[in-house]
């Protein structure tokens, strides 16, 4: 027996139920109802988009570029009411949904310098075989599939890069967050981007499943769990013409070796672990500790984490932590907790539901070095196990008994240690004395394993929009054979 399936977003094969036809979004901090509206329809969305590719895709690389920019002071317009938007759909603190709007600004600069440097044009001259090319062309029509942590950060990691090479987009968000993906969409519009270039499709499984799944598509860009990325990977082997990128989830380690710094290493654990109520792909699942850190930093973590407050996004002072995204998860977060507890663990700090009623949770800290059998999923909420180790080669062995490879931190240690660390951990993103969580978007972003496909977003996301082309070339044609035919 395992943990419940805590999946991030609606394409998910393990416990979704069948898609409403309606789609109701609530807010996680009151329950109350916040957006409603009709499921949308797939092949008609599909249709509209394939008519409106040809034109998008002959625009030049500049009129493409420029629109998006257009987009990115849209956004700027609305910042303060996108924010509160999502905070209100996602339970983050406002302070945290302010972040989030400034990085979907941010990401098409970012965008634009990473496509001329992923996927410039490369020519090669000679003067008796003519010219040599290198170029690029967008696939088509991509869907994108959003989860809910980053309801408007992430889908848009995928959109303006897609946009940008010349493609076409349908993005279909979580069930749980439409309204903020309804407002990602329109400030594409009101750039001057038709709305049949890049689309907004409310649903729920069912949708999602039937965009994977439809003929008229060349290619899906996923964020989430790793359930619903191995049912997407599954459903599209057989079609090797469809371009496939998905980012899931990680089961990261953060490793704590010597270090003097007791109060900034339990600063950063915290960070890593409790931030977005834990409802990060990058988070840290496991805080893996040397027998001589551990007394002190556990005395340190228990200290810092009493002090956390969580409560309603717009809380005055603000919380770190708001809710989890609904009832649901918080419910099975608090059943992984007492999975573990049965089964070997050791409470640290117990989770706890302040109101049964809405999502709420305080952070839970668990002794799992005894339990012969560690489940190795992803608990997306704000809860961490806790392991001893007898020296950093142990710990870099326990971190890397996972079948994901997303993130990983080490804490302390000498410069020799992370070099070490560096060359032996199974991870796309490894840091020293920073957060798990504390990836840049100038760079690639995604994992090994059940974390990713090897095709990392970001800094990367040129290299799955846009395919290379190569060409030879002459003005005029110009041929020689030599050897083989009769005088």
């Amino acid at each position: 027996m395992t943990p419940p399936c805590i999946c991030k977003e609606s394409f998910c094969p393990v416990s979704q139920p069948e898609s409403p036809t309606e789609i109701i979004s609530y807010e996680p901090a009151t329950g109350v109802e916040l957006w409603r509206s009709e499921a949308g329809n797939v092949d008609d969305a599909v249709s509209r988009a394939r008519r409106a590719w040809p034109a998008w895709a002959a625009q030049p690389l500049g009129s493409r570029i420029e629109a998006c920019r257009r987009f990115a002071n849209e956004v700027r317009k609305q910042a303060d009411p996108f924010a509160e938007l999502i905070s209100r759909e996602t339970g983050k603190p406002l302070w945290e949904a302010r972040t989030e709007v400034e990085a979907v600004i941010n990401k098409v600069d970012i965008s634009v310098t990473a496509y001329a440097e992923r996927t410039g044009q490369k020519r090669f001259d000679s003067a008796l075989q003519g010219t040599a090319a290198v170029r690029h062309k967008p696939h088509g029509l991509l869907v994108v599939l959003g989860p809910y942590n980053f309801p408007a950060h992430l889908p848009n990691g995928h959109i303006v890069p897609a946009l940008i090479a010349g493609n076409v987009v349908i993005f279909k968000p979580s069930e749980k967050t439409p309204a903020v993906g309804e407002l990602l969409i329109k400030c594409f519009h009101a750039a001057g981007i038709s709305p049949d270039v890049v689309q907004f499709l409310p649903g729920g499984p069912e949708e999602g499943k039937a965009l994977v799944a439809h003929r008229g598509i060349d290619g899906v860009l996923f964020t989430g769990s790793a359930q619903a990325g191995i049912a997407i990977n599954k459903k599209l082997a057989n079609n090797p013409g469809k371009i496939v990128a998905l980012e899931m989830g990680g089961n990261n380690a953060i490793v704590v070796a010597d270090t003097p710094k007791i109060p900034d290493a339990a600063m950063l654990i915290v960070q890593s672990a409790f931030t977005s109520a834990g409802q990060r792909c990058t988070a840290a699942r496991r805080l893996i500790l040397t027998e001589n850190m551990y007394g002190p930093i556990m005395e340190e973590l228990r200290s810092l984490t009493k002090r956390i407050i969580v409560g309603e996004p717009f809380a005055d002072p603000a919380p770190f932590m708001g809710p989890v995204i609904d009832n649901i998860a918080a419910e099975q977060l608090m059943d992984s907790f007492v999975y573990l507890l049965s089964n070997g663990g050791k409470a640290i700090k117990h989770m706890t539901r302040p109101d049964e009623t809405l999502p709420f949770l305080t952070p839970g800290i668990i002794d799992t070095t005894e339990m012969s059998d560690k489940p190795d999923v992803e608990l997306f909420g704000p809860l961490l196990q806790v392991i001893k180790v007898d020296s950093l080669d142990h710990g870099i062995a326990e971190a890397n008994r996972t079948r994901f490879g997303l993130s990983a931190s080490l804490i302390g240690g000498s410069p020799q240690d992370y070099d070490r660390f560096w060359a032996n951990i199974r991870a796309g993103i490894v840091n020293w004395n920073r957060p798990t969580n504390g990836a840049s978007s100038n760079a690639p972003f995604g994992g090994i394993g059940l974390s990713g496909n090897h095709r990392p977003a970001a800094y990367y996301a040129a290299d799955y929009c846009a395919y290379p082309v190569a060409s030879t070339e002459m003005e005029q044609p110009r041929a020689s054979i030599g050897v083989g035919f009769s005088a």
